[in-house]
């Protein structure tokens, strides 16, 4: 007799977290650095001059997301430990408190109260801090803050992105980049909007549309600013 075995289900809201921050970071990379590579060529400067401020911006618009990103989820992460040190001082001092505090947690879900408290009891006789961080606090080793693998996360998606329209720069005419450049970057866009939205299980026709607007938005006006102090 076979033995049966549920099927793992897998739900799109498991791959938010990081998808969202990867295509964020991409496009990011891609608009930001396509748009300044847009508004350089427009002001009629050198191709050395261009291919500068593009790999400037790559660089710099890298490092800075890897320092933002790494400020941010260091906060968030020192929330957490001080959360945790406070839930377990709470457990230390008033634990019956904290028995009827997880029961009601578990009431609130559904439980009828004995079955509740027993429930209560029993997760916290196995491990009181992890029932207390997952059910009270929301906490668990898969959401976690992790500073450095967010902080590299992040500036590897804005490079992936800000790398298109630096090739373009490098792979066009001096005369032909800002064309080549917006089409490029905004192309890059789109296919990262659509990408992003079938990932996430959504329509990609509206994220698509929405994002590739913005992205001709931002080459119109660096261009034009380009094209006004040009020298």
């Amino acid at each position: 007799m076979s033995r049966l075995h549920p099927l793992a289900e897998r739900h799109a809201v498991e791959k938010l977290g990081w998808l969202r921050a990867a295509v964020l970071g991409a496009n990011d990379g891609t608009l930001s650095t396509g748009s300044l590579i847009v508004g350089v060529a427009s002001s009629h400067a050198t191709h050395g001059g261009i291919l500068i401020a593009g790999l400037s911006a790559l660089v710099a618009g890298a490092l800075s997301m890897a320092a933002g990103e790494y400020v941010s989820v260091s906060s968030q992460a020192d929330s957490e430990r001080a959360d945790l040190a406070r839930e377990q001082q709470e457990l230390d001092t008033h634990w019956d408190g904290e028995v009827t505090e997880l029961a009601g947690i578990y009431q609130q879900r559904g439980l009828s109260a004995d079955l509740a408290r027993k429930v209560a009891i029993e997760l916290m006789n196995h491990d009181a801090l992890g029932a207390h961080a997952r059910d009270e606090l929301g906490l668990s080793d898969l959401t976690a803050a992790k500073p450095l693998q967010a902080a590299c996360a992040s500036a590897t998606a804005f490079a992936s992105g800000a790398v298109l329209p630096v090739l373009a720069a490098v792979l066009t005419p001096e005369a032909w980049v800002s064309w080549s450049v917006s089409l490029t970057s905004v192309v890059a866009l789109a296919v990262l909007g659509a990408v992003g939205a079938m990932a996430g299980g959504a329509p990609p026709l509206r994220p698509t549309v929405r994002v590739t607007f913005w992205g001709i938005v931002a080459m119109l006006v660096t261009g034009g600013i380009g094209h006004l102090f040009g020298v």
